[in-house]
């Protein structure tokens, strides 16, 4: 079956077509993949990280096609596209370059003559699930731990935007071992069916809390090790500011980045109420100056929504909002255009309770909540009060303040006077409803899932 993928900023245009990856082609997918896994696990770690260090040179030389192929699938504003290929490829070099690092510890032991200590193996065949929104970023930050850990991977991509895995699977054929990294194409039933199956040793999932736990029930089945990476209801907590210019433009920086549909967005501004309607109207101010644009446009800022659907989503959640009792302060509408693109105004809601639908679900789109508080103690509950616990920020100059963030928040990822962006060697780590399982995204912890640890107690003889 022939996948058509069509540009979110004017619909009536193909951009793409892929074949769909047949249900009975996977037996023989993942029996290659093991088969390129044993060979390549036989080579030396430090080795292997020289050979995936030339994998991520020859897509770095692919990066204008890698990029202009996330703008035309997805409609990220070409800088941003950009923008994700080089970060995916700095995290890759910072992971290349725990290749040659201690895979273990030596313990003292309790018997006489003997050696303890702790190593570690390469899992196996990796299952790698992806979103749509981060088309290359994500699948590298999968597919290079992986390979430095001696894995083959197999790429699941979103049935939106294909292009960046196919072109990734395209250059591992020409630099690393044939069927070491591979693609598959086509939707929930064929990583319902990847997951399921019994050659898969473990699973990196990124996508949303429903599908997230399809995937772990079917990897239970076979007791594959899974990574979930989920949703986000990420607060920017205000608190206090001495200039209050720079703090509103990194906010608006992690809300409106990918037009919001980044699961480390900044969605909520929970705002000290002295300082409530200087932000309404800085934020709006902002919002109002950006104009979505057809993101391979010189000087787009912000481009359209992936999808009919997630237009149609975002605009409920505002429409719902608006009958709860937010005010709509700026944008709040679909924009209409020649071309019938995915857009939609960047909006800032106002007078939004903790307890309203937008302020505690995922968006997914750009819409900023505003929520006003009187004391700490508020808006550390309002920070709380919601399932996900990805990222969160706060703005605060006084030292009694951010200490209790750090020690309360409960996010994976704690920012202080600093937007929601993480860095190239750091864990990529959520709690509560916005991650399972440890290692399967990013930072020194990813020697944990995508390797197996065994120790090993030895004597010189018996």
């Amino acid at each position: 079956m022939l996948i058509e993928i069509r540009n979110p900023a004017a619909p009536e245009q193909i951009v793409a077509t892929f074949d769909e990856t047949p249900l009975d082609a996977l037996d023989d997918c993942v029996a290659r993949a093991g088969l390129a896994q044993a060979g390549w696990a036989a080579k030396p770690q430090p080795e292997r990280g020289a050979v995936v260090a030339n994998f991520v040179d020859a897509l770095e030389a692919r990066a204008e096609d890698i990029a202009m192929s996330i703008t035309k699938e997805m409609g990220k504003p070409l800088a941003e596209a950009r923008g994700e290929v080089a970060k995916a490829v700095g995290e890759a070099r910072a992971c290349i370059g725990r290749a040659s690092a201690p895979i273990g510890e030596v313990f003292p032991s309790q018997i006489p003559g003997t050696v303890a200590y702790s190593t570690r193996r390469p899992r196996g065949v990796i299952l790698g699930i992806n979103p749509w929104n981060f088309p290359f970023s994500t699948p590298m930050r999968k597919a290079i731990p992986a390979l430095v850990y001696g894995n083959a991977i197999i790429l699941k991509p979103a049935s939106l935007t294909p292009g960046a895995i196919v072109l990734m699977a395209e250059v591992a054929a020409e630099v690393l071992p044939a069927d070491l990294v591979q693609s598959v194409i086509g939707g929930g039933a064929l990583g319902q069916a990847l997951s399921e199956h019994i050659g898969i040793d473990a699973i990196s999932f990124t996508g949303s809390v429903e599908v997230g736990k399809r995937v772990a029930i079917a990897a239970a089945g076979h007791l594959a090790e899974v990574s979930l990476e989920l949703g986000g209801k990420n607060p920017a907590v205000l608190h206090d500011a001495t200039d209050l210019e720079p703090v509103l433009d990194q906010i608006m920086a992690s809300a409106f980045a990918v037009c919001g549909q980044r699961c480390t967005a900044v969605s909520r501004v929970v705002v000290n109420r002295t300082l409530e309607a200087e932000v309404i109207a800085g934020l709006s101010k902002r919002a109002e100056a950006m104009q979505p644009m057809d993101g391979a446009a010189n000087g787009t800022k912000i481009g359209p929504l992936a999808s009919l659907q997630q237009l149609q989503d975002v605009d409920g959640f505002v429409t719902r909002a608006k009958a709860a009792g937010a005010t709509v302060a700026a944008g709040g509408e679909k924009l209409k255009t020649e071309t019938g693109g995915y857009f939609y105004t960047p909006t800032i809601l106002s007078n939004v309770t903790r307890g309203m639908e937008v302020a505690r679900d995922e968006v997914f789109g750009p819409v900023l909540s505003v929520i006003a508080y009187d004391k700490v103690d508020e808006a550390l509950s309002v920070a709380n009060d919601v399932a996900f616990g990805l990222s969160s920020c706060l703005y605060s100059e006084r030292t009694d303040v951010v200490e209790r963030f750090i020690a309360e928040s409960e996010s994976g990822m704690i920012h202080v006077n600093a937007g929601s962006f993480p860095e190239n060697h750091l864990p990529f780590v959520g709690v509560k409803d916005s991650a399972m399982g440890v290692g399967g995204s990013n930072g020194p912890s990813t020697i944990q899932f995508y390797t197996t640890e065994h120790t090993v107690y030895r004597r010189a003889a018996v």
